[in-house]
This record gives C-alpha cells, sequence and structure tokens, in this order.
C-alpha cells in the first residue's frame, strides 16, 4: 500500500477524480482518496512516480 499527500482536494467530488484518475492506472487493484486528511492510498504495483503524475494530471498538487 502507497499513501500520497494531496493538496487541493476540498470535496467528496476531488475525492472521485483521484480516485478516478488512480484506478486508470496499470496495477491498481484499489484506490480510495480522503480530502480531510489530505491523501491518497493505492494498492497494487505501481510505481509511486506515476501514481504523483496522475493525481497532478487530475488537477492537484501530489508528493510521496
Amino acid at each position: 500500500m502507497t499513501t500520497i499527500d494531496v493538496d487541493g482536494m476540498s470535496c467528496t467530488g476531488c475525492e472521485d477524480n483521484v480516485t478516478d484518475a488512480l484506478g486508470e492506472l496499470p496495477g491498481v487493484e484499489s484506490a480510495s482518496a480522503d480530502h480531510e486528511a489530505g491523501t491518497a492510498t493505492v494498492e497494487g504495483d505501481v510505481d509511486v512516480d506515476a501514481v504523483v503524475a496522475a493525481i497532478e494530471d487530475a488537477g492537484y498538487e501530489a508528493s510521496a
């Protein structure tokens, strides 16, 4: 399991955007986001840099 810090999420819609973006990555078994904690969690065999890039492509700031 990998947890990424995410800035810019303010609601459950933002969580859905991040989760959808992560779900499209190859190797992701499950993904979730929590706007109150400012994190996204990914389970599966996926590169951390790809996770960060997907979150940033969705319009949010991310760091591992």
